[in-house]
């Protein structure tokens, strides 16, 4: 062998090896801008202490109220951390009893706690008290961590166990509640390396991998209340020269299959199918190579989509929800695996505009 083969043969391996490590350094850093709020998965006890009729009345997207958390320490005592909130949301705002909140901290107050690095949560919490409400806010939450596995252009989200306290008059109400964290997007984009974009961008003109995975996602949960051209429940990043959407609030998806859902008019568009447990892609065509690529992704990734969903389970109230959101997330899988369902309930109804 001569020496400009053994050169070239170096050259390119070293190249490869350098490569490959540099993502990696890029993971891992991208790892350690996660908050500390969100590297752990076990759900937080907390404490919440408010009047749900002042929050409606007197929030709104630029007012908020002063109130207090209460959260669970290492050393398994309460701290309590001020903070303002404001509901927030559309449909849940004017439907629900118990309504979603943004929630502000001061850099000051959160400084070596849990709370570090966070100056802004959201805070999802069930629409009624009802039998159901916090078996269906577990499978909100479950959409939001199916999404981590196949994107890295998403929300951190983190469980609670909520003892909620509001005064009623003289009298106190006291419920128990599922609702979980999720993380601020000026969070995402330092932890992405991206910024935020705040004007339309059609989603052709978007990152074609992430936007595909977008919609596939989108198909698995059974959800059409979103749109990424309009930023209805997607967020847009640049990062490398690249736009990618990221999603949010999955509460009218086949896979919650809340109680208030409906299937979605976006944009004036009325759709094909009448209830959410009924899926339809709203993707657009591209490259057929780019679909078959994601479709492998989502195969090679069912195992670990699967576990997530089972590690859940002991968290549900009621085991036939949890069966019906894990036999959902299945369907998806199934249509995945035939060549036949895949073509005809995703390729062949891709939007050409």
């Amino acid at each position: 062998m001569n020496k400009q083969v053994i050169f070239l043969f170096l050259f390119t391996y070293l190249f490869f090896v350098g490569t490959t490590f540099s993502q990696e350094l890029v993971n891992t850093d991208q790892d350690n801008q996660v908050t500390e709020l969100f590297l752990n998965n076990d759900p937080l006890p907390i404490k919440l202490n408010y009047s749900n009729k002042v929050l409606k009345k007197e929030t709104n997207d630029s007012t908020y109220i002063e109130s207090e958390i209460a959260f669970l320490t290492g050393d398994e005592s309460m701290k309590n951390l001020e903070v303002k909130i404001r509901a927030r949301g559309k449909y849940r705002r004017d439907n629900c009893y118990f309504l979603p909140m943004k929630m502000k901290m001061k850099k000051s107050v959160t400084q070596e706690t849990l709370f570090e690095g966070n100056k802004k949560l959201k805070l999802v919490l069930p629409c009624f008290m009802a039998k159901s409400a916090n078996d269906k806010v577990l499978r909100e939450y479950m959409a939001y961590r199916l999404y981590e596995i196949i994107s890295p252009y998403h929300y951190n989200v983190r469980l609670l166990d909520i003892d909620f306290t509001e005064p009623k008059g003289s009298k106190v109400k006291s419920y128990n509640l599922k609702g979980f964290f999720i993380e601020d997007i000026d969070n995402v984009a330092d932890r992405c390396n991206g910024k935020q974009i705040k004007r339309s961008i059609h989603p052709l003109q978007q990152d074609d991998v992430c936007s595909v995975r977008n919609d596939f996602f989108q198909f698995m949960i059974g959800n059409t209340d979103y749109s990424s051209a309009y930023r209805h429940n997607e967020k847009l990043l640049f990062v490398d020269g690249n736009i990618m959407p990221i999603p949010y609030d999955f509460d009218m998806s086949g896979l919650v299959d809340a109680s208030y859902s409906v299937v979605s008019v976006v944009q004036g568009q009325e759709l094909s199918i009448t209830d959410v447990t009924q899926r339809l892609y709203r993707g657009f065509k591209r490259d057929p190579a780019i679909f078959q690529s994601v479709r492998q992704e989502f195969l090679d990734n069912k195992f670990k989509m699967l576990s997530i969903i089972n590690e859940l389970e002991s968290s549900f109230d009621d085991p036939k929800e949890f069966a019906q959101a894990r036999k959902f997330i299945n369907g998806f899988f199934e249509v995945l695996e035939d060549d036949n369902s895949y073509r005809k309930e995703i390729l062949n109804v891709a939007r050409l505009e």
